[in-house]
C-alpha cells in the first residue's frame, strides 16, 4: 500500500506491505534506527514514538494505520542546530542511561507526556505509573525520573 508519513518534520511516501510495523518502517525504509525494537511484543517499550502527539509502540502498531500521520522519532528530538533537547541533556546529567538500549523509548514517553500533561510531574505516582510502562534493566528508573523532573524545571 501506498502510505504518506511526516517523520521528524520530513515528509515521507512510502509503499509498504499492509502487515509490516511502524517500528520496521521508520528502521528500514525511512533510516531513522534510533527507535529500537527490544521484544516486537508491546512489553519493552523501546519502541515509543510518538504520533500525532501520543507516545505508542511501533512494534504493534501498523504503517499503514499511520497514513497521514505525524510521527516523531528520538532522532527529531534535538533542535535544528543539532542542540540537544531539554530532557536529552536532563538525562545525561541525571546519568539516566546506562547501556542505552531503552533510553530512546523513554525519551519518547517522557516527551509525549510532558507536552500533553506537563502537570504529571506534580504527581509522583503518575509519573511512577508513567515510568513503569517502559522496561530498563540498567538504572533503576529513579536517575529517569529525576531527569523528566529536570527537564520539566521541577527540583
Amino acid at each position: 500500500m501506498n502510505i504518506t508519513l511526516t517523520v521528524n518534520g520530513r515528509v515521507h511516501r512510502l509503499d509498504v506491505e499492509p502487515r509490516r510495523a511502524l517500528g520496521d518502517v521508520l528502521r528500514e525504509d525511512c533510516g531513522l534506527t534510533g527507535t529500537h525494537l527490544g521484544c516486537e511484543q508491546g512489553v519493552c517499550g523501546s519502541c515509543t514514538v510518538v504520533v500525532d502527539g501520543r507516545a505508542v509502540r511501533s512494534c504493534l502498531l501498523l504503517a499503514v494505520q499511520c497514513d497521514g500521520c505525524s510521527v516523531r522519532t528520538v532522532e527529531g528530538l534535538a533542535g535544528r542546530d543539532g542542540e540537544p533537547h531539554p530532557l536529552q541533556r536532563a538525562f545525561s546529567a541525571e546519568h539516566a542511561l546506562q547501556c542505552g538500549f531503552c533510553t530512546p523509548g523513554f525519551l519518547m514517553l517522557a516527551v509525549a507526556a510532558l507536552e500533553s500533561d506537563p502537570a504529571i510531574v506534580d504527581d509522583p505516582e503518575r509519573l511512577r505509573e508513567l515510568l513503569t510502562s517502559n522496561l530498563c534493566r540498567c538504572t533503576g528508573y529513579e536517575p529517569i525520573r529525576r531527569a523528566i523532573m529536570r527537564a520539566a524545571g521541577r527540583p
